[in-house]
């Protein structure tokens, strides 16, 4: 008896650590409201809408360690970011202050351990702000602005520099900024205490000109960085250490036979660190799915996986490692996927999320 009561103990404590909540931003040009969140069952793959918050474009979203707080970039000529209290037991947002993203079209941010320092990268100015985050969770105006300035091959796209995200290394010591516009990602020390940027001994690393680097990913073991280039539709695989990069491999995220436009997006390792996945836009409408060598990091393709849907933006791995959700902006709709977690292949959960023009999810513990 005592043993049936321990196991039903710990099937109940399994079950409430799979559910989470699930944030959603969003664009605010075709009916959207801003944030809205879900509850997410991790077991099923099925979301329960909870709440949503006004917010003016908040394309991208990050969360403090603590789940207590979460900043939003308000997407827009006049750049803002803003700040939000997150409450556990309702999925609501309550709105807290908002301040300048000291640049155009903000696209990223992110926050350190401590959740004293956000950092923000506004892709139309190729500008990155630093801020302070106050204890209650509001934000300082930018206290340190960095004007990055450059231009490659592309002459359409890469006129100039844009930021395209502002990443922190494992241990926050320092900050990755791959530049669109340049073809380079920056590399920054971030100074303890006060969280201002200096160049790292290597303050840039070089990526193939016309590649547009945009996105990355670190390995959760391996001391290795993975970087998706969405002009060129690639990946580039870099061995990491100290804020230093080298290159160990560069691979299509596309089918070899593939001729149509390329716009790679967004790119994620799997919790479990065996496999990586990166989402096609352009023609594409894809995830592709590498394994990756568990000694070197290096890639192997697995497959692709239509999206099933249009254009496909951000997308995000629960923290169980079950479900695989892409939000697709142009279909106004969440696919979520179910993870084989012995292959890396992606199956159709048939389960949905309708929302207009969702480009950005997070995940919360509930518990």
């Amino acid at each position: 008896m005592k043993l049936l009561l321990a196991f039903c103990l710990f099937l109940s404590v399994s079950l409430n650590a799979q559910q989470y909540h699930l944030l959603v931003g969003t664009y605010t040009n075709a009916g959207s409201e801003g944030i809205y969140t879900y509850r997410f069952d991790a077991q099923t793959g099925k979301a329960t809408a909870s709440s949503s918050v006004k917010s003016s474009n908040p394309s991208y979203l990050a969360i403090s360690t603590d789940q207590k707080y979460v900043f939003a970039v308000n997407e827009n000529d006049s750049g803002t970011v803003s700040a939000f209290k997150f409450n556990k037991e309702t999925g609501s947002l309550t709105f807290l202050n908002s301040v300048s993203s000291a640049g155009a079209h903000p696209c990223y941010i992110s926050v350190n351990k401590k959740a004293t320092i956000a950092t923000v990268g506004n892709y139309s100015s190729g500008t990155i702000a630093v801020m302070e985050v106050r204890p209650d969770g509001q934000l300082n105006q930018p206290k340190q602005i960095i004007q990055l300035r450059g231009n490659s091959v592309n002459r359409k796209r890469q006129e100039k520099s844009h930021v395209h995200a502002t990443v922190f290394s494992p241990d926050y010591r320092f900050l990755l900024v791959p530049d669109l516009g340049t073809d380079k990602i920056m590399q920054y020390k971030v100074t303890p205490n006060s969280g201002a940027l200096q160049p790292a001994e290597e303050p840039f690393t070089d990526v193939n000109a016309g590649a547009g680097p945009r996105h990355l990913d670190f390995h959760p073991s391996l001391g290795v960085v993975y970087l998706i280039e969405e002009l060129t539709g690639t990946i580039s695989v870099f061995k990491y250490k100290d804020g230093k990069l080298e290159l160990l491999q560069n691979s299509s995220a596309h089918p070899l036979s593939y001729i149509g436009a390329y716009g790679s997006a967004d790119i994620h390792v799997s919790p479990d660190g065996r496999f990586l996945y990166a989402s096609n836009r352009g023609d594409a409408n894809s995830i592709a799915i590498f394994s990756i060598d568990q000694e070197t990091g290096m890639l192997q393709i697995a497959g692709f996986q239509p999206t099933l849907g249009i254009h496909p933006r951000n997308f995000s791995i629960d923290p169980t490692g079950q479900f695989l959700l892409v939000a697709n902006r142009d279909s106004d709709e969440i696919v979520v996927f179910k993870i084989d977690k012995k292959t890396g292949l992606l199956e159709d959960s048939k389960q949905r999320i309708s929302v207009s023009k969702p480009v950005c999810i997070k995940w919360i513990v509930t518990k």
